[in-house]
């Protein structure tokens, strides 16, 4: 991609190019933690035991934009991060029941988008739910989001727990998809 890129990476992330793979069992994982105002997405390699954080960051979009170009930008976006990563595979949490239909709907729209851009893209997606994305991380179904993002510091050798807290999320979801598909 040329120019400036249109979503947000962190510091210390690395470029598909950037990346030097001797191995040929590395396995790329996209986390996704949809959300119609924030959809977090983590990208992580899983090799010979070990967890390595590739990028992460945040797709956010203004309420004041039409609804359509809400979704239409979270779509490009995740787009432009798996032609930019290059992933295999991706873990997402399932829809859980909201008290806010409204909110549940802007979730359940943004899930549609990129359900839909990683079939486009031939991208394996398994779907976890809230506990057991908190038990493959942490070994309790019972954590709170404190726990789930130092856990998700641990696992990946950071120095901080990612924010925001959507991009921990999603990163979470990427180190489930990896426990729940065979630790290789």
């Amino acid at each position: 991609m040329k120019g400036k890129k249109d979503f947000e990476t962190l510091p210390g992330s690395v470029s598909n190019t950037d990346i030097k793979i001797s191995a040929k069992n590395v396995r790329r994982v996209l986390g996704i933690d949809p959300g119609l105002a924030n959809t977090g997405f983590g990208v992580i390699d899983y090799c010979n035991g070990r967890y390595r954080m590739v990028s992460y960051g945040c797709i956010s979009t203004d309420a004041d934009m039409p609804h359509g170009q809400r979704l239409l930008t979270i779509y490009n976006r995740i787009c432009a991060v798996i032609d930019e990563f290059k992933p295999t595979e991706a873990g997402m949490e399932t829809l859980y029941f909201a008290k806010n239909v409204s909110s549940a709907m802007g979730v359940s729209e943004a899930r549609g988008v990129v359900s839909l851009c990683l079939a486009q893209h031939c991208i394996q997606l398994g779907e976890y739910t809230p506990n057991q994305i908190k038990q493959s991380v942490t070994g309790t179904a019972s954590a709170d989001k404190d726990l789930v993002e130092q856990y998700v510091k641990l696992l990946l050798g950071l120095e901080t727990v990612p924010k925001p807290d959507h991009a921990a999320d999603a990163l979470a979801g990427a180190i489930t998809h990896i426990n729940f598909n065979g630790l290789k």
